[in-house]
């Protein structure tokens, strides 16, 4: 009666502790995900294919293989995918029995008049021989433990770890698609530079020739000294811009040096990549292609799956915990009565139930915690999707428009370039005056600056829009 009295107690506990767990929704509505990109039902994508093939420059795949090695930010990355690859094995072995082999070696002696003394004195320990004293105590043997996974605690805490772990995956991914696109970027922007120096150089022989002319005109009596000082200002001008050029060229070399991992160098390139078109039609395949493609849109699903797990590991720690513990070896006061067996054998086997009762506190805040962190999880995969498709939508708006500017400015350099010419013959026959020549000039070197910087734009927005779509990675 007394043995079921207690029984009864010890399964009110059980279910004292089972019960009360609080009960959370983490459901969140998605209702923005778009059907397709401005009509776009095509399933071709250009992010499906290699960076290898999308780049077409030699010279820039070298510069990107070389940064795939040597980038430290990446290296660094490297390391923190072994580390939770390691804590998936700390895991697995969560769940399964622990098995130990130990020995010790002791010695003690106990007074006479006490009772283990007087039981020592008055066992026949060692048949025909004196009893020793102090007695040894010298011990070998095996022992283990393992608790139980009734509520798959520790098996979904191993499955929350390898969820992590694809999630560092997917984050090195992400790292190398940004790294592409940053060295193609630096790339193409290193090569609008180099143009733009060049019409400035170009720029700086047209005007030298033009103060010559000034100058020549000013001794004819034609024009005054303050035309000569317009040219000479101008020409100081435009060449002090070439020196800020070449300063951002060097900087823009070493941004590429620091994302390949080396010190400052020159950076090789090949011009002609500058003059390909951008093509007129380009594949974004299905929005759909984004949840597979993008790798910051799969290490948001990952992290999200992760913590559902761990929502399960927390509710799981509200149950009673099951353990075994088991132990065999041979114990004696001499090493050389461990064959004397079964004396000198030692063994054990213990189960054991425990639930919490007074930390429960701690545990419903540890459950609460998961919950909000699974919340905060859905959110972040929802600003994934959405973040995706604005940016495929925003490239593929600026590459339409830049196409456009493109057309128009190149026009505007035209007229311009013919502008500088009949200025010139207008001021050689007095028909018009130096300032409109200088003002020419300046309109023509800008608008020229502005249409090379318009082109970079475009295989600037072209990468962008390879990387938005969840290419560069493979």
């Amino acid at each position: 009666m007394k043995a079921n009295k207690n029984l009864l107690i010890i399964v009110f506990l059980l279910c004292l502790t089972a019960c009360g767990i609080p009960k959370l929704s983490t459901k969140t509505e998605n209702n923005f995900t778009p059907e397709s990109y401005n009509g776009n039902l095509d399933t071709n994508n250009i992010a499906t294919e290699s960076w290898r093939l999308f780049i077409k420059d030699t010279i820039l795949i070298s510069l990107i293989d070389t940064a795939l090695k040597n980038n430290q930010e990446l290296n660094i990355f490297q390391q923190e995918i072994n580390m939770s690859n390691y804590e998936i094995m700390s895991r697995k072995g969560e769940y399964l029995p622990n098995l130990n082999i130990g020995t010790g070696v002791g010695v003690e002696k106990v007074g006479r008049y006490t009772s283990q003394g007087a039981n020592d004195a008055n066992t026949d320990i060692a048949p025909g021989k004196e009893t020793p004293e102090p007695l040894g105590d010298f011990m070998v043997g095996a022992y283990t433990s393992w608790e139980i996974d009734i509520w798959r605690k520790l098996r979904n805490s191993r499955d929350a770890q390898i969820e992590r772990y694809l999630s560092t995956i997917e984050g090195k991914k992400f790292l190398v698609t940004n790294l592409v696109a940053e060295i193609s970027t630096a790339y193409y922007e290193l090569l609008a530079q180099d143009n733009q120096l060049a019409l400035i150089q170009e720029y700086i022989q047209i005007q030298k020739s033009a103060l010559n002319t000034v100058k020549l005109q000013k001794k004819a009596g034609e024009v005054t000294e303050l035309a000569v000082k317009r040219f000479e200002g101008e020409l100081y001008s435009t060449q002090s811009l070439e020196f800020e050029i070449r300063q951002s060229i060097f900087e823009t070399e070493n941004k590429i040096n620091f994302l390949m991992g080396r010190f400052p160098q020159p950076i090789q390139r090949n011009p002609t990549s500058f003059n390909v078109p951008i093509p007129e039609s380009i594949n974004t395949g299905l929005p759909s292609q984004l949840l597979e493609l993008r790798p910051d849109i799969r290490q948001a699903e990952f992290q999200l799956s992760a913590s559902k797990l761990d929502v399960k590991v927390a509710k799981a720690k509200f149950y009673p915990s099951v353990s075994l513990n088991a132990g065999v070896g041979f114990q004696a006061f001499n090493p050389a009565y461990f064959i004397q067996s079964p004396e000198s054998m030692i063994y054990g086997l213990a189960g054991e139930l425990a639930a919490p009762l007074l930390n429960r506190k701690a545990i419903k805040a540890e459950y609460l915690g998961a919950n909000a962190s699974q919340v905060q999880a859905v959110y972040n995969y929802e600003q994934a999707i959405l973040n995706g498709f604005i940016e495929v939508s925003n490239e593929l708006n600026r590459i339409d428009n830049l196409q456009k500017s493109y057309e128009l400015k190149n026009k505007e350099v035209l007229v311009l370039e013919e502008s500088i010419g009949i200025s010139n013959k207008l001021l050689l026959s007095a028909k018009a005056d130096y300032m409109e020549v200088l003002f020419t000039q300046r309109d023509a070197l800008s608008a020229r600056l502005e249409l090379v910087e318009n082109k970079s734009l475009q295989f600037v927005s072209l990468i962008n829009l390879y990387r938005s779509l969840g290419g560069g990675w493979k």
